[in-house]
């Protein structure tokens, strides 16, 4: 997914591996370097690799020079990349030599502290008796890159991080979304981190993040006409809350929004960033359509699962007894609508092609959709118009192994998880020998992935009030990791 620079000055090893911050800053190799720069990062990234569904296209490009700057083929991005870079850099000299702001060092100073426990946690991350016994849970086996560095870095974020949300802009556009439907983990985060005493603050002074609580699904629920179709409803909405906020507060002038973050599951989310230019480059922004073909930038953007509660009870999706398994009876299902440029090709070799591959347009009415992923080994999971796709997380639910069938998609979550102990990843080349490629999994393989699937569902259940280690608590952490990456001279 991401490239990682390794340099050789021995400084902070970050833990962040899809979230080398690109708050388009100027590359500060050294912290006690004499050139001065508003926003910097440590030298050393965290060393793994993460995970992305890629096709040979790349959109942008890093040169030695300019690591952490992202070089666009597109010249119409690559000259809003050029203007940002010199506007970060007026604004550094702007600041050169002034008194720093004394709570922004505190925070700042804070961080440096957790950047030095997470580095000293992977050196030690091979001696298992370091766990901290949790009564919760303690995340070991396969399904982490580095159960005991997660653990660290979870621990310190249960203990530290703040955010703060933004009071301005009234219901329905902001402070609150769709609990029911495929865009409901958008609703679902407004309601519980405005509800959330643990990670709120009521004082922005305290924060590490800033939160701009506006819904892409609302905005375009109730403004949008279908029949004009006037996007710029999402400019004159985004554009004047951000400049709203930074005329009323210090905090995104203070950082150029980089300690700010957006969120939505809608599929114009990313679109909605792009008015604001700095929101769109440099601040987070948590996504469920988490497209790189399309900008989405594992530097800095979180990438986060899209699931459907269809009636909006949240624990209507899963399924609490589940076969054996090697008690299902069916090697592969999917059931979809056919749409994209993926599912042409799955439907053209497998659509009423084989008794063991279930894949239907509409399932039969003697047939229920919730049985079928029950009783099926595999379930595919082929992107639609948009990479994510709600039956990743129903895939996860049923027990069912995700057969995951995508471009250029970052997965969620993960810089901590490696999907693949738990899901099976296909090109769209490769769809016409499927059957051969999932028959040859022999029942050792398969029954490690199913028991590593069983484990890393704790990490996608929604719970009202949330619990730890859950959805929530993942989502809460992959925005604490981006806000470790970057640091701002106050």
């Amino acid at each position: 997914m991401r490239e990682l620079y390794r340099r050789s000055h021995p400084c902070i090893i970050l833990f962040v591996i899809t979230s080398l911050a690109i708050v388009f800053v100027s590359l500060i190799t050294n912290y006690g370097s004499n050139t001065f720069s508003l926003l910097s990062l440590p030298s050393s990234p965290w060393t793994w690799t993460s995970t992305v569904i890629s096709s040979s296209s790349s959109s942008t490009t890093h040169s030695s020079k300019t690591a952490l700057y992202p070089t666009f083929t597109n010249p119409k991005m690559q000259r809003v990349v050029e203007n940002l870079i010199k506007e970060l850099n007026v604004e550094s000299m702007l600041r050169s030599g002034k008194k720093r702001d004394e709570k922004m060092e505190k925070i700042e100073s804070d961080l440096v502290r957790v950047r030095e426990l997470i580095k000293e946690a992977i050196v030690n991350s091979r001696n298992s008796t370091l766990f901290v016994e949790d009564e919760d849970y303690v995340p070991k086996g396969q399904i982490y890159r580095n159960p005991y560095v997660f653990q660290r870095s979870y621990l310190l974020m249960e203990r530290m991080f703040k955010i703060f949300v933004y009071e301005e802009g009234e219901p329905p556009l902001f402070h609150y979304g769709p609990c029911k439907n495929i865009y409901s983990t958008e609703g679902i985060f407004l309601n519980m981190i405005e509800l959330s005493t643990k990670f709120r603050t009521h004082d922005p002074d305290q924060a590490h993040l800033f939160f701009l609580p506006f819904s892409v699904v609302m905005i375009l629920e109730h403004l949008f006409d279908p029949i004009i179709r006037d996007k710029a409803v999402l400019e004159r909405v985004v554009g004047d809350y951000v400049r709203m906020v930074s005329a009323k507060y210090p905090y995104w002038n203070r950082s150029l929004g980089a300690d700010h973050f957006m969120l939505s599951c809608h599929d114009w989310g990313p679109r909605a960033t792009w008015y604001v230019h700095q929101l769109y480059f440099t601040s987070i922004r948590a996504l469920c359509n988490a497209n790189t073909s399309e900008f989405f930038n594992p530097r800095k953007d979180v990438s986060f699962p899209e699931i459907n509660f269809k009636t909006g009870n949240i624990t209507a999706g899963l399924i609490i007894e589940h076969p054996s398994s090697f008690n299902r009876t069916i090697l592969a299902f999917f059931a979809g609508r056919l749409h994209g440029r993926i599912r042409p090709t799955l439907f053209e070799h497998w659509k009423d092609k084989d008794e063991d591959i279930r894949v239907y347009e509409k399932v039969p009415e003697s047939l229920s959709y919730q049985e079928l992923m029950k009783n099926s080994k595999y379930c595919l999971c082929p992107s639609g118009f948009e990479v994510a796709s709600p039956r990743i997380v129903e895939a996860i639910y049923a027990e069912c192994v995700p057969v995951l069938i995508s471009q250029d998609y970052i997965l969620p979550f993960s810089d901590v998880l490696d999907w693949t102990k738990f899901s099976i990843q296909i090109s769209v080349g490769e769809l016409p020998n499927l059957k051969r490629i999932l028959m040859g999994i022999n029942d050792d393989k398969y029954r490690r992935i199913h028991e590593s699937l069983k484990q890393v569902k704790r990490h996608f259940v929604v719970n009202d009030p949330p619990k730890r280690y859950d959805v929530f608590h993942m989502l809460i952490h992959s925005l604490w990791l981006r806000r470790l990456n970057v640091r701002i001279y106050g």
